[in-house]
């Protein structure tokens, strides 16, 4: 019973830490496009979403009880399968934090769960139609909606505001995306804080310390609150840098229509169950954005890597929980090697990462990639977008001789 107590409280620390990792990965969420606008200062921004992510957390219990009463089955579960999917998690979120890619914690956390489910129990120990319906689909409709509801949004955006005062409209929308910012952030506690709460009582479940389909205790909802807020805080400046100047250049007209976008869907799905990436769905909105605003770029070449980090999330995720199930297996020592080993990997992570320091003073210094193609999409979106009448385009300009030029043609003597 000791030793059993000692798992249950390495599982819950654990996916504390879980939770700790999703605030930092998850921040640019809410903040990035804030802070690359200059809408607010970068620690302003961080600690104003790790207070509404904290709230957030208090909200509701319904991706809680997705976690914990749905997806796998409570039957069976040792708190060391629980462990082996932190594990999996936290290494993935860690791992795509260090090359600076907004992937999704939610889905890591969803794909350890499953891998080491799986490799404890079978595949029928994982609810299928629970998956597919409350994950998958969501994975797939949540950044396709944010992102047309975001390039509309940016559209009748500019269109309403075309008459208006530049430095005034600017300056409304700095604000409207400072309230649209904080509403992600509160949508974010909603969602993810949730998900270690659904963690934890699973695990407490497992443990026999609460009885089957029990809600999550306060001091789970608490504890959970507090862990993703301090993450949050803290800041995932790599993440930040990419969401905010990596995929487009986003004025206040857009940051403002992105993160509306992406806030009405996490709360929709916060209010259904749905276990839904905020990832997904504000990098989804942020795109949208770029491609709303005439003119605008969306660099896809880092979409396409962010595209390839979202589908490995759920297999690379459950592989890895798979194999700490597996070492876990052998026993107390065995979950002691597997203990050591997300120790060590994580020190090693941090450690690769100190050697460029990306933090609030240098998060908005991004060159802009000059030599990449603007790609198949956007220069469908440009060429179906008349240019204003009077204006000539850059690559045109280019071509046209300056009067004074020594080579131009009318200078040449016959």
């Amino acid at each position: 019973m000791e030793s059993f107590s000692l798992i249950l409280a390495i599982v819950v620390v654990t996916a504390l830490a879980f939770d700790f990792t999703n605030g930092f990965h998850d921040t640019a969420n809410a903040m990035a496009t804030t802070i690359s606008t200059g809408a607010l200062r970068p620690k302003v921004a961080v600690a104003m979403s790790a207070v509404l992510n904290l709230v957030g957390a208090f909200l509701s219990v319904e991706v809680a009880n997705t976690i914990s009463k749905g997806l796998v089955d409570e039957a069976g579960i040792r708190p060391e399968v629980i462990f082996a999917a932190l594990v999996g998690a936290i290494l993935w979120n860690l791992l795509t934090w260090l090359v600076g890619l907004p992937s999704s914690s939610s889905h890591a956390l969803m794909g350890g769960l499953i891998g080491a489910t799986v490799a404890s129990a079978g595949f029928g120990a994982v609810h299928g139609d629970v998956l597919v319906t409350k994950v998958l689909i969501p994975a797939i409709a949540a950044p396709l909606v944010a992102g047309l509801a975001a390039m509309f949004a940016t559209r009748l955006t500019y269109r309403m505001g075309r008459n208006a005062d530049g430095k005034a409209s600017e300056k409304g929308y700095r604000a409207g995306q400072i309230a649209s910012a904080g509403l992600v952030s509160l949508a974010h506690g909603t969602n993810d804080a949730q998900k270690t709460m659904g963690i934890i009582t699973l695990a407490l479940v497992a443990g026999g310390t609460l009885a089957p389909d029990s809600d999550p205790p306060m001091w789970v909802i608490l504890s959970a609150g507090i862990a993703i807020a301090l993450g949050t805080y803290l800041g995932g400046w790599r993440i930040i840098r990419t969401m905010g100047k990596g995929l487009t250049d986003l004025q206040p007209q857009q940051g403002f229509a992105a993160q509306t976008s992406a806030a009405t869907v996490i709360l929709a799905s916060s209010h259904l169950g749905f276990s839904l990436s905020t990832t997904h769905s504000v990098s989804g909105s942020v795109m949208g954005a770029g491609l709303g605003r005439k003119g605008g770029v969306v660099r896809w070449s880092t979409a396409t890597r962010m595209f390839v980090a979202w589908g490995l999330t759920l297999p690379a995720a459950a592989l890895v929980a798979a194999l700490a199930e597996w070492v876990c297996g052998f026993g107390n020592w065995g979950t002691a090697v597997v203990a050591v080993f997300l120790v060590a990997s994580s020190a090693a992570i941090w450690k690769i990462s100190r050697r460029e320091v990306i933090d609030h003073t240098n998060v908005n210094d991004h060159e802009t990639p000059g030599a990449e193609p603007s790609g198949v999409v956007t220069q469908a979106m440009a060429a179906v977008t008349p240019p204003p009448a009077g204006t000539v385009s850059e690559e045109l300009a280019a071509t046209i001789p300056a009067p004074n030029d020594p080579a131009s043609p009318a200078r040449t003597s016959v």
